[in-house]
């Protein structure tokens, strides 16, 4: 290794370094043996034939200054070509063990990368929806790539370079002292010189590079949110694009002044601590060559100390960074065994159950319920937040109790932030009640599996969430087993199969971010369709027809009706047109059930369902529900 490229992999290390010093403990250690068992038969390998790559560099240049030895004594030619074949002999060995190690430490930093991205991504998977609602998802993903990467290379980098680094400055050091300790000893001194540095000008890129991170995650965050589809509409409604073009702007100057400022002190310092080793190798020449004139060294040596001296610097600098190496893989591993840490606040019981066979009734039995507060469920890392908000917890549900009969729709109405969204959320176990009961056919939700409630209850909100994926792909996600002609079947019960069969790709169609290449009404009746094709014994449905034109909620309505059909149903509306047909409204107001019957009795009762009827319908208006 050349001391330019030397110089280079010392100032990235330390400029990457992690500045977090946080203590990493024994039980951090103890764990990440635990995932580097499964691969320990490899890193034997891998760091044997690490040790034995250290000895062939050494051996290089000493058979190399035998041969400048040989040649000028007067040998004979066949040692002379021996040795030249021996060298040759060893970079082919080289090189093979060079790719043999490069595929072991691939596969070893690959297999670990995969074990720990599983590992992440299926217990997130498991954490509750209050979870996501306080995490930012840009640093949930940094978890799963940049430090899981930074954890890898404990395994595959560090590891490997402080093993063999170790090997190949020990015979360097023997076989130097042994050629000629003088020089040896002027190497050694120099060694500050190029070590030093490094530190102080890796910590001043560093500050740079945070800065330009800093002003490119501004800019990276402006661009999303302005160039999404509804971010993208704001702008041209209201944003001043001369404003928001001089912001942007005002940023990446900044980033490029700090590219150019970057740059020129790299190549400053670089240039050197070459310079710098420059001179300690013509100074080797100079001190051997005296040497090798008065006879106290021969020619050889000289050329062999020569080639040594790189063999010096650059193990000695890699393992003086080895310990900044060290902790900044702990810490990538100490940052991701904090999410796993985590501990879901919902989990199926060891002897979780299954929703019996047959309709499903659904009952609230006095439930009080208070959303759970940050430190119970997030982290402050996660959030970006110097300290978790300790706020939380208080009661938001006060004593609910109803019961949906199987086949039956209870219509929950009432005023925005009253809860009933909250009483939707707790029927298929997004959060756990506090008191009271949630029983789908009589079996507390507490006491069945995650799957069979998935299977059981379905529900279609008001945003109607897609991904950036196909119709086909979209639909798959209720049930992946489902046929072609189930999908159409689907699409058509929801009044939207004549649509989907017009585009170009059909099924294939891509929907387009949250599915905006799609109508509100289309979006929301694919969300039916995927409702609908899932077949849930029971249906929640809150505010499915809340944003729609009269249009678009007549189609919505005719899809939801088929979706509805025989089926146990709990459905939140603000327009109560929607739910006058209902068996049971319950009219919620500050978390509790103020009212309940049906639209008729509500109605003859004069209370809040009644204030809530007229203000959405003139009072001439038949408050009697259509035949």
């Amino acid at each position: 290794m050349s001391m330019e490229v030397t110089a280079w992999n010392m100032l990235y290390r330390t400029m990457n370094a992690q500045n977090d010093r946080r203590p990493v403990s024994m039980a951090t250690l103890r764990r990440i043996g635990s995932f580097a068992r499964p691969h320990r038969r490899r890193l034997t390998f891998f760091l044997v034939l690490s040790v034995v790559t250290a000895t062939l560099t050494v051996a290089t240049p000493v058979l190399a200054g035998q041969a400048v030895g040989a040649i000028v004594g007067g040998a004979d030619v066949g040692v002379v070509t021996g040795l030249a074949a021996l060298i040759a002999v060893i970079a082919v060995a080289e090189a093979g063990l060079g790719l043999l190690t490069r595929w072991l430490s691939a596969g070893i930093g690959e297999g670990l990368i995969l074990d720990l991205r599983t590992a992440v991504y299926d217990h997130v998977q498991r954490m509750p929806v209050a979870f996501f609602t306080r995490t930012r998802t840009g640093a949930l993903v940094s978890r799963l790539n940049n430090d899981v990467i930074g954890a890898q290379r404990a395994f595959t980098d560090t590891l490997s370079t402080v093993a063999g680094n170790l090997v190949t400055l020990a015979l360097t050091l023997v076989v130097m002292i042994n050629l000629s300790w003088q020089i040896t000893l002027l190497a050694l001194v120099l060694l500050p010189v190029f070590v030093l540095p490094a530190r102080r000008m890796g910590a001043r890129l560093a500050r740079l590079r945070h800065e330009a991170a800093d002003h490119n995650a501004a800019m990276g965050t402006q661009m999303t949110e302005r160039f999404s589809a509804p971010g993208a509409m704001l702008v041209k409604l209201f944003g001043r694009p001369a404003r928001e073009s001089a912001e942007f702007a005002a940023r990446a100057r900044r980033v490029r002044d700090i590219g150019v400022r970057t740059a020129m002190v790299q190549s400053s310092f670089v240039t050197a601590l070459t310079l710098v080793s420059a001179l300690a190798l013509a100074l080797v020449y100079g001190l051997g060559g005296f040497y090798a004139l008065r006879g106290q060294l021969d020619p050889g040596s000289v050329v062999a100390l020569a080639l040594l001296l790189t063999r010096l610097y650059a193990p000695l600098t890699a393992l003086a960074g080895a310990r900044v190496d060290v902790m900044s893989a702990l810490v990538s591993f100490d940052r991701v065994f904090e999410v796993l840490d985590l501990t879901p606040m919902i989990a199926d019981r060891p002897d979780a159950r299954r929703v019996p066979d047959g309709p499903v009734s659904v009952e609230f039995e006095d439930v009080r319920f208070g959303y759970p507060s940050a430190d119970k469920v997030s982290l402050a890392s996660l959030e970006e937040v110097a300290t978790l908000d300790t706020r939380g917890g208080a009661e938001v549900l006060h004593g609910v109790s109803f019961r949906a009969e199987p086949g039956r729709m209870v219509a929950l109405v009432g005023s925005s932030g009253a809860g009933k969204s909250t009483i939707a959320q707790l029927l298929p176990r997004l959060y756990d009640v506090e008191g009271g009961a949630v029983r789908l056919a009589g079996v507390d939700v507490r006491e069945l599996s995650a799957e069979s409630i998935r299977e059981t209850v379905g529900m279609v909100t008001q945003d109607g969430h897609l991904f950036h994926e196909s119709i086909r792909e979209n639909l798959l996600l209720a049930r992946p087993e489902a046929e072609e002609g189930e999908l159409w079947e689907a699409l058509r019960r929801a009044r939207l199969a004549d649509l989907v069969a017009a585009l170009p790709d059909g099924l294939d169609t891509v929907v387009g971010e949250r599915g905006y290449r799609l109508s509100g009404g289309e979006r929301q009746r694919l969300t039916i369709a995927r409702l609908l094709l899932a077949r849930p014994r029971v249906v929640i449905l809150d505010e499915a027809t809340a944003h729609l034109d009269s249009t678009s909620e007549a189609a919505v309505q005719a899809a939801l009706d088929e979706a509805l059909a025989g089926q146990t149903a709990v459905v939140i509306a603000h327009r109560l047109s929607t739910v006058v047909a209902a068996d049971l409204i319950l009219v919620v107001e500050d978390g509790r059930i103020v009212e309940r019957g049906t639209h008729a009795e509500l109605l003859a009762a004069g209370g809040r369902y009644e204030e809530l009827y007229r203000t959405q319908f003139d009072p001439q208006d038949d408050l009697e529900p259509a035949a």
